[in-house]
Order: structure tokens, then sequence, then C-alpha cells
């Protein structure tokens, strides 16, 4: 009876442990606003009456290699975690050499080795990219790929310190940061 009882308990933690392996998921899973893996941040930046801010799903590294495999080239990302990554504009800025009109658009990328695709999308309120639609693409444009030394555990977006009328926005994980230039007017 012992032994039958150990190798049931066996069993269970073996099938336990079996749906435990992380992957990711390929629909929709919303999970309560407190019990999220990846927090939501924010990252802003002002020039005197423009307001730029982001508001993104945080993931983690985790030890995974995160572009190519996690999130593989060529397929459009939704650049963090969770709830398609926004971006709001109060005012027109030039965004890597392309005038954007105030607003708040979807921000997503297709990550790539050498480059990336910037994409603002007036599909706004989306899970993740699952409903991504590009005719709903507002405006895109391509950035290099730089490469770190160091890989970076959370997904961050950053804004430099204003140099004059201008800003970079930093898209950083794992061994990659992105660069988008941003002039006010």
């Amino acid at each position: 009876m012992l032994k039958q009882a150990i190798n049931f308990i066996s069993l269970l933690v073996f099938i336990v442990l079996l749906g435990c392996g992380e992957k990711k998921p390929d629909s929709p899973q919303e999970a309560p606003v407190g019990n999220r893996k990846s927090p939501i941040a924010i990252s802003s930046v002002k020039h005197e009456n423009t307001y730029v801010k982001v508001v993104y799903g945080q993931p983690y590294r985790k030890g995974r290699t995160i572009f190519g495999d996690w999130e593989p080239y060529g397929q459009v990302w939704r650049t963090g975690a969770n709830e398609a990554t926004e971006i709001t504009l109060t005012e027109p800025v030039l965004m890597n050499m392309v005038v954007v009109d105030a607003g708040t658009y979807s921000l997503f990328t297709i990550p790539d080795k050498e480059s990336w695709t910037i994409i603002l999308n007036n599909g706004l309120g989306q899970w993740g990219a699952f409903d991504y639609n590009r005719q709903l693409d507002a405006y895109r444009f391509e950035v290099p790929v730089q490469t770190l030394e160091t890989p970076v555990e959370a997904f961050t977006i950053t804004f430099s310190d204003l140099k004059g009328s201008s800003t970079i926005m930093s898209l950083t994980w794992d061994v990659v940061n992105i660069e988008v230039p941003i002039r006010f007017y």
C-alpha cells in the first residue's frame, strides 16, 4: 500500500513538473493585472508642450535567447508583453525622420538580425499581436540593431535626456538595443 501511494505521488509530481515547462502561448491569454509575470511599465519624456508616453508590459529574459528564438525574426511582435504596447504623442513629432501626428498608437516591431521595422498602428486595445492588422498601420520605418556585450534582463523602453529639442527612444532587451530618434517641433 505504501509503495502504491509513493508511486501515485511520484506520478502526480511528474505530471505537475511536465506542465510547468515554459512555452510561448500561441493565442491570447489574459492574466489579472495583479498576477502578471511581466509588470506594466511606463516611460515618458516632455519637451515644452509635447509629451510622449509609452505603456508596455515588461517581460524578463530568464536565461532565454530572445530575438531569433523566443521572438522569431521577421514576425510582428507586440514590443513587450501582455497588451500591445501603446505610445501617446500630444503633438506631432519627427520620429526617425518621419512626421508622426499626435495621437495614441499601438507600437509593434518586426525584429530582424540587422534592423527592426518600427510600426505605429491605429488598432488600439489589443492583447499581444494576435489581432495585428497591417491595414491599420499609420507609420512604418526601419532602424538598425545595436548589439550589446552584456545581456539586459528586463525589456526596457527609455528616453535619453533631451539635447535641445531631441531625444532617443531606446528599446533594450537581451543583447539588442534599438534607438529611435525623436525631434520635437
